[in-house]
């Protein structure tokens, strides 16, 4: 678990916050009694899971909330100017593969040229800064193999989302390369490292073309769920999960004597590898209804089979998953249901929070 002694007080520069994941983690952060600066895009239209956090929790003592582009490198210079980060969390991206083929220069431009940015503005620090890069699972070039990828396997990527990802890999790694060091045109001060999660699931995502959140919809107004791929596989998590990934490395960059400046895989045990056939009869097992296959054959390409070995994390970092497949569904369907039912988002939130921290398996009766 992350330690709330090294995180209370911490300056900490979150990106991504209006997001799944970023609204996840600012709270786990706020928790943890962090100083938290962040900057992202305005969240999607309603529903958003920032946007429920938010209103019971406003910005102020504790949290500073701005809105911005990662285009834009003046913002992200003043930010860190303000902010002095001890640790940075970058979350901000453009997170979706069948939108990637939609815009693929802009999902190019905030992968890459957003993350460069970033680093870019921290480059003036005078301080030691733990910088964790989060990618995706989907950086490694896919060869439908059935055994996971490691750290160490080849980048690549045949969809836009996938491809921006890995070359956002190999630009902060060639940040890091040119850029960290003692020389005179190098900082000594940042300690960086990339981060690459499985399927993250979990209550508050609305995202569209993601499989829980189209269920989560379809059962709410009791239709059948749509589903793309019923036989592709991944490797499904909650989202809390990697977020402690997250946290973890980022005390290991900033605490070890020799900071782990690479990248790790944070990802579900093996058991959690399943299709996505499974995952909605799981779903369904906790609220009733239906699925409908409606692959295409025409649509765009998406990955069959993907898996990923997380024994680095856990020899490194120490870090492993503390939900099963089982755990995990009965978290997610139990938030939906609960918010759908009339519960705050806020308090499923904490609910789930507080279960994981104490390695409950029950957070929803």
């Amino acid at each position: 678990m992350p330690d709330p002694i090294f995180w209370a007080g911490r300056r900490v520069l979150l990106t991504g916050h209006t997001g799944f994941k970023g609204s996840w983690l600012l709270l786990w952060l706020q928790q943890l009694g962090a100083q938290v600066w962040t900057f992202a895009k305005d969240p999607e239209p309603s529903p958003s899971l920032f946007r429920y956090l938010a209103h019971d929790r406003p910005a102020g003592d504790g949290w500073h909330h701005q809105i911005g582009d990662l285009a834009d490198l003046e913002a992200l210079k003043a930010l860190v100017t303000q902010a002095q980060p001890e640790v940075v969390l970058h979350l901000a991206a453009q997170p979706l593969v069948r939108r990637s083929y939609e815009d693929p220069l802009g999902t190019w431009a905030t992968n890459v040229m957003g993350s460069l940015h970033l680093l870019e503005a921290l480059r003036p620090l005078d301080h030691l800064c733990a910088v964790v890069m989060i990618t995706t699972d989907k950086v490694y070039e896919n060869r439908e193999w059935a055994y996971g990828y490691r750290e160490l396997d080849r980048l690549g990527g045949h969809d836009p989302y996938s491809a921006s990802k890995a070359g956002a890999e190999i630009a902060i790694a060639s940040w890091r390369s040119s850029f960290c060091g003692s020389a005179a045109h190098q900082t000594p001060h940042l300690h960086i490292a990339t981060a690459r999660a499985g399927n993250v699931i979990g209550g508050g995502d609305w995202a569209a073309d993601r499989i829980v959140p189209d269920a989560m919809r379809s059962l709410a107004r009791g239709e059948d769920i749509p589903v793309r791929n019923s036989s592709a596989t991944r490797p499904w998590q909650h989202v809390i999960e990697p977020l402690g990934g997250y946290l973890r490395l980022a005390e290991a960059l900033a605490s070890d004597p020799a900071p782990p400046c690479e990248a790790f895989n944070f990802g579900p045990s093996l058991a959690s590898n399943r299709s996505v056939g499974e995952l909605v009869d799981a779903i369904l097992e906790h609220w009733h209804g239906a699925w409908l296959d409606q692959s295409d054959p025409t649509a765009p390409h998406e990955a069959h089979l993907l898996h990923l070995q997380i024994d680095k994390a856990h020899h490194r970092l120490g870090w492993k998953p503390r939900w099963d497949f089982t755990t995990t569904l009965a978290c997610t369907v139990g938030w939906y249901r609960a918010v759908h039912e009339g519960a705050s988002p806020l308090e499923c939130c904490l609910a789930d929070l507080n279960a994981y921290t104490q390695n409950s398996q029950q957070p929803y009766e």
